[in-house]
């Protein structure tokens, strides 16, 4: 066969791996990884080993990219008609449904039994517990049907917390759930800014966001009460954990600053239109970086002092 018959084949087979890649939403898995090194750090009171850590970060970037393929798999419907995501694999035909179906399938099991039976059955049952909530609670429970839909599909983006906890102790203990507590209560703040932004694509969609239903002022308020309690929760984790000043200073100082960020939102949705919602949406991903990063430098500091 000659390199002029192979390349076109090559070229197919290039095309659908990075077809099945973007099924899987891989820069949402980014975001979603970020807290579970710092919760494994935590648990462990110091570094876990570098085996530990990357078994779990590849179970969770499986157990999180199944649930974002069953994702994409029902949603593709809506997925066309909105002009953020009619790109993805399903609406341009790269994949069939047939396809994206059995591979979310195949990499959701293969996630469950990775951590069950590589690290332990207590992240795996938290794993295959994360996609079933995406995937029932969320996408075919809430995601059409009201506009707290995203408040509580935070439950499912808040799960690696528990799972790199797990990973590490074999146990959720309560400092595990307030690093849950705090990805649940930063999800409305971060979400609500982007649905504010694509307005039009989810009213076009029939997705009742709360930026579809709701005037902006009344979004800019829920988005200043969701920031104001989750400034709290981080807050909570100080008795808890315990932890020590790095992860205090950070808390503290960034929180405030989320916060006023929120409040400027606010005043300008009371105004109409916001000028850039987006700010807010990046800042809370730029905000959850440094949060979580300070929770894992914190135990490394103590254990080096």
């Amino acid at each position: 066969m000659t390199p002029d018959t192979k390349s076109p084949a090559k070229s197919r087979f290039l095309a659908k791996l990075k077809a099945y890649f973007a099924l899987t939403k891989p820069r949402v898995i980014e975001l979603l990884l970020i807290a579970t090194v710092p919760a494994m750090i935590l648990a462990g009171k110091g570094m876990p080993s570098i085996w530990l850590i990357l078994a779990t970060l590849f179970g969770g970037a499986l157990s999180a990219g199944s649930a974002n393929a069953f994702n994409c798999y029902i949603d593709a419907d809506i997925d066309k008609l909105m002009g953020r995501t009619k790109n993805r694999p399903l609406v341009t035909g790269e994949l069939t449904q047939r396809e994206a179906l059995v591979f979310a399938w195949v990499i959701g099991v293969l996630s469950v039994l990775w951590f069950g039976l590589l690290i332990n059955w207590l992240s795996a049952a938290l794993s295959l517990a994360a996609i079933l909530f995406y995937v029932f609670v969320y996408t075919l429970g809430l995601k059409r049907r009201t506009p707290q839909n995203i408040v509580w599909g935070g439950a499912a983006g808040a799960m690696p917390a528990l799972i790199g906890w797990a990973a590490v102790t074999n146990e959720v203990s309560a400092a595990a759930w307030v690093l849950f507590l705090i990805v649940f209560l930063w999800t409305p703040p971060h979400y609500w800014p982007l649905s504010m932004k694509y307005l039009e694509d989810y009213r076009d969609a029939g997705v009742p966001m709360l930026p579809v239903v709701a005037k902006n002022e009344v979004v800019g308020r829920q988005i200043i009460l969701y920031a104001w309690a989750y400034f709290a929760s981080t807050l909570l984790l100080i008795p808890v954990a315990p932890m020590g000043w790095i992860y205090t200073v950070v808390a503290v100082v960034t929180g405030l600053w989320f916060s006023f960020e929120s409040h400027r939102l606010y005043n300008e949705a009371k105004r109409g239109i916001p000028k850039n919602p987006m700010k807010l949406f990046h800042l809370s991903i730029t905000h959850l970086t440094l949060l979580f990063l300070a929770v894992a430098i914190d135990p490394l500091l103590f254990i080096a002092l």
